[in-house]
């Protein structure tokens, strides 16, 4: 799977690094920055897949750039790379629209598949990150005073199919594409294709806001 990938990372030694080590596991690296507004503006021409971001930038912080890339490009994911894992910094980047949160210690082989698995909208965390996100999650969904945007209004949820609401239900528990696959028996594809016909329907972003909606609607349990 070849990736279109934008690196931003305001330390050059360590953004030619991680491009070099894309366009070796062949992946298409379209743009650098080392500025959060550049990014913003070098994006919506270059049009990546992915956006390998750093969190902190000498301009702006990286959760500003994530909601500047989701406002002129709202189908990239964004992978955030970076040496903090501050509970509040990566719950900051996840609500902001971050598909996922890697700190730099990861090793190579570790960021080049989470750099594939956030292409196909699987959120990807460090280890015990995750946990963090979907506890929060949950800790919001419970919160009268706050629901989720795209929950706002009146009117019937959109219909699903059975298979989609299953999928729903293991999406909801946290459960990662291959975790999900080899429950139900179907292929990493199938999995994928029932993702995102489910966030087509309920237009939803990414699966952190899938997760959201699902765990509103008690179907975590």
């Amino acid at each position: 799977m070849t990736v279109r990938v934008m690196v931003v990372d305001d330390h050059p030694m360590w953004r030619e690094g991680v491009a070099r080590d894309l366009a070796e596991a062949g992946h298409v690296v379209v743009a650098t920055s080392g500025e959060g507004r550049q990014a913003v503006r070098v994006a919506a021409a270059a049009r990546p897949d992915v956006v390998v971001l750093d969190l902190q930038l000498p301009d702006v912080s990286g959760v500003e750039v994530i909601r500047g890339l989701r406002a002129v490009l709202p189908q990239v994911r964004v992978l955030m790379l970076s040496a903090s894992g501050e509970q509040q910094s990566v719950l900051d980047a996840i609500k902001a629209g971050a598909t996922g949160y890697l700190l730099k210690s990861a090793a190579p082989a570790e960021f080049l598949a989470a750099v594939r698995r956030t292409a196909g909208g699987e959120p990807v965390f460090t280890p015990g990150l995750a946990g963090l996100v979907l506890g929060e999650y949950r800790r919001l969904a419970a919160d009268p005073a706050g629901p989720a945007p795209a929950t706002r209004g009146i009117g019937p949820a959109p219909r699903l199919t059975d298979r989609e609401t299953e999928v729903l239900r293991l999406v909801a528990k946290g459960m990662s594409y291959k975790q999900i696959a080899e429950r139900l028996g179907l292929a990493h594809r199938t999995v994928q294709n029932h993702v995102q016909n489910t966030l087509g329907k309920l237009q939803l972003h990414n699966r952190v806001e899938l997760t959201r909606y699902a765990i509103e609607r008690g179907l975590d349990d």
